[in-house]
């Protein structure tokens, strides 16, 4: 549990310099210069990754179960992830509508996986993890609002067929985790067997 949590906390760490400690980062920049501070940026995100991926598997190998979460629960992660895919893609699509209204989806989609596998993950391993996930991405996402408030500069108009790429697009990575595999290729566990 000890090397997710350090994962945890470089990982997020170092991803939330931009929006949380912007002076942190303009200080390793002026150090570094640009480029070394994107080796340093890169060198603790890969190592907290390490951290957080194999620390969390081993906790998976001998849980603490917290609650046992209600079977419903399962259905809405499902509904929830497709959700997060579709904000993920649009992330990616430019121009669409969902970036244009939203600013952020990325650190959207975040919020919802983090938040839907909350709901039907009930051990320790898995509230630290997605709880930390939750916890950044609200506190990133806040930052990123009140920059663009400061900023007072307009979000571009989204077209509709680059909107409908995003759904279109995220909806068929969502089947893929879902039903395709990936999720069970990546993680060990195949959701939809899980929820039916």
């Amino acid at each position: 549990m000890l090397q997710l949590l350090l994962g945890l906390v470089l990982f997020l760490g170092i991803h939330s310099l931009q929006s949380l400690a912007p002076q942190v980062r303009q200080d390793g920049i002026a150090r570094w210069g640009a480029l070394g501070f994107k080796a340093v940026y890169a060198a603790i995100s890969l190592l907290g990754l390490y951290l957080l991926v194999q620390g969390y598997g081993q906790a998976r190998l001998d849980p603490v179960v917290l609650w046992t979460p209600p079977r419903g629960m399962q259905h809405a992660t499902i509904l929830l992830m497709w959700l997060a895919m579709v904000l993920l893609v649009a992330t990616y699509v430019p121009g669409n509508q969902i970036q244009a209204k939203l600013r952020h989806p990325m650190t959207l989609s975040v919020k919802v996986w983090a938040l839907g596998h909350l709901l039907s993950n009930g051990n320790a391993a898995d509230v630290l993890l997605f709880g930390g996930f939750l916890v950044w991405s609200v506190l990133v996402f806040r930052a990123a609002r009140k920059r663009d408030r400061q900023s007072l500069q307009s979000a571009p108009e989204g077209k509709l067929l680059a909107t409908v790429l995003a759904l279109v697009v995220g909806t068929g990575v969502w089947a893929a985790f879902l039903m395709g595999g990936l999720h069970l290729w990546l993680v060990g566990v195949m959701p939809f067997t899980r929820a039916g």
